[in-house]
């Protein structure tokens, strides 16, 4: 899962939302530096992943792309999942993406002293290009792709992946509806317990 579905997925509290968003750049036991609600984020995320690393479905996904991508196959599927709940955002909440969006860049900002740097850096960026919401076109999935293949020094020619999404567009969306009820249920029953 990439930034959208985390999002989405740490439900309703503010700082679960935060924590989830961050985890990426919270190594080892740093966690404990946050406030509680910051740190149990922090864990869903790790959660999330674990959970969905090893799942049939993802897997199935992402082995389609071994051939051409290798071990950056599992970060092209995050990303096709998140087109995938953008795309179908209104079955999944009845707030616009747009709003939702805006919002969440918006409780960046007014918490931004407590994120790590390198959240702080990519904040502006994120925000005015609205990675968010352009995650809903294939286009926009290649304008971000892209910027994550030029951080590689374009090894992991992430940038050509579209082409394979289009190709098996029927395929990956199905995978994810299946995929996204049986997540959502996971971080539902999930929450309470951190």
């Amino acid at each position: 899962m990439n930034f959208l579905a985390h999002i989405y997925l740490s439900g309703d509290s503010d700082f679960l939302k935060i924590g989830n968003f961050i985890a990426d750049s919270i190594r080892g036991k740093q966690y404990l530096n946050y406030p509680l609600e910051i740190q149990q984020g922090i864990v869903l995320h790790r959660a999330i992943d674990t959970y969905t690393d090893f799942h049939p479905i993802f897997r199935k996904s992402k082995h389609r792309l071994v051939p051409n991508y290798n071990h950056y196959s599992g970060v092209i599927i995050d990303i096709f999942y998140d087109h995938f709940l953008a795309k179908n955002w209104n079955l999944y909440s009845d707030i616009p993406l747009e709003k939702y969006a805006q919002s969440f860049y918006k409780l960046l900002e007014q918490h931004f002293e407590i994120l790590p740097l390198r959240i702080q850096n990519m904040i502006p960026i994120m925000a005015t290009e609205n990675w968010l919401v352009k995650y809903r076109t294939i286009e926009g999935l290649h304008q971000i792709l892209t910027q994550m293949d030029r951080r590689t020094g374009y090894e992991s020619k992430m940038q050509f992946s579209t082409v394979d999404l289009k190709e098996s567009y029927i395929d990956y969306e199905e995978e994810f509806t299946l995929f996204f009820e049986e997540i959502k249920k996971y971080t539902t029953d999930k929450i309470p317990t951190l």
